[in-house]
């Protein structure tokens, strides 16, 4: 039992290593090849199309050679989610080209009590002093090292409701499927990842267009945008399967929480690599942000152990109805229990 849980731990450990490595990889590859001082590619909704086609080769492959297996899943189930993962992609592009960025990352921080309310509406969930405690300080520390400016327009702030609706919906849902059809993380993606492939690939462009003013044909591809194109969409297939994983074995909210770790080591990572201003504020914000994580941690471990120790209580508890038919000698479980004047009688 004890060699089970230090399995499971060190299995979540490396699910959310995977997931941030993952994601800091591709935010650093993208912005080599999408800024003006890289490569230039701009075509960020085209790109996740990319993305999510390779993911779904991967996954083709994997079911051809035998190493997953493919569970049914009706389609009109996984049409529903694809279609709420792409205004996700779309909202989130659009809420950046129309708000400011700090009004945009407000938009991202506000997905964590939006995902808590969403939960409570449509599975009963309740969080405890402490988790609330834990997220809004959390909330605080990355706000204060992310929000700088703040402006909103109306197209923006409904953009920005679409994105935030639809992103923590999406993420629900993935914990949802897995539980509901009992299918692993890989499995749910690759039977995903076709649907919003070939929708992006097809809308994408559209969609990048307007955001731009650009069209992806008219774009130069040298080698060394085609190297980081694949490198991207290399990157983005741990990425996906991993954030499939962390939602599957934890909660949307956890995903959330422990997700802005990557906001921290984003920041870091620019200004090792790129040279990006690091403030008093920044830093200030990152170890408040880094608190609210641990208190976090702290506190959802501390729910599953008084969970724990409640199951047990339940399961070696009678029931005032149990014992009454104890009293009554009729069968539970398999044995007939009679009192000892009966058994008395019936052997006489």
């Amino acid at each position: 039992m004890e060699a089970e849980k230090k399995s499971s731990a060190v299995s979540d450990v490396g699910a959310w290593a995977m997931n941030v490595v993952s994601s800091v990889g591709i935010i650093m590859a993208n912005k080599q090849l999408m800024s003006s001082a890289g490569y230039g590619f701009i075509f960020a909704t085209t790109l996740t199309g990319f993305h999510f086609a390779v993911t779904a080769l991967v996954g083709m492959i994997s079911n051809a050679s035998g190493l997953s297996a493919s569970k049914h899943v009706p389609f009109w189930e996984l049409l529903w989610f694809s279609v709420i993962a792409n205004m996700s992609i779309a909202g989130m592009n659009f809420s950046l080209m129309l708000n400011s960025v700090g009004f945009y990352q407000i938009s991202k921080l506000s997905m964590i009590p939006v995902v808590c309310v969403m939960e409570w509406i449509l599975h009963s969930k309740k969080y405890s002093n402490e988790v609330k405690m834990a997220v809004v300080v959390v909330v605080i520390g990355v706000g204060v090292c992310t929000v700088t400016d703040v402006k909103v327009n109306t197209k923006g702030f409904i953009c920005a409701c679409v994105a935030v609706f639809s992103t923590s919906l999406q993420q629900i849902l993935i914990g949802s499927l897995q539980k509901k059809y009992n299918i692993g993380s890989f499995e749910l993606l690759s039977k995903t990842a076709p649907i919003q492939a070939c929708s992006l690939l097809v809308l994408g462009p559209i969609v990048d267009y307007c955001l731009s003013g650009n069209l992806i044909m008219a774009y130069t591809f040298t080698g060394g945008a085609v190297f980081f194109i694949v490198l991207s969409c290399s990157l983005a297939v741990f990425c996906n399967v991993s954030q499939y994983l962390c939602i599957g074995r934890f909660s949307a909210v956890s995903f959330q929480v422990l997700g802005h770790m990557k906001t921290v080591c984003v920041l870091t990572l620019g200004w090792l690599l790129f040279d990006s201003e690091l403030t008093l504020k920044n830093i200030s914000g990152m170890i408040v942000a880094v608190v609210g994580m641990v208190i976090y941690s702290w506190a959802v471990e501390a729910e599953k152990q008084a969970q724990s120790k409640m199951i047990p209580l339940s399961k070696n508890s009678l029931s005032e109805e149990e014992i009454r038919l104890l009293k009554d000698g009729v069968e539970i479980g398999g044995s007939i229990v009679k009192d000892d004047k009966k058994m008395g009688e019936s052997k006489v």
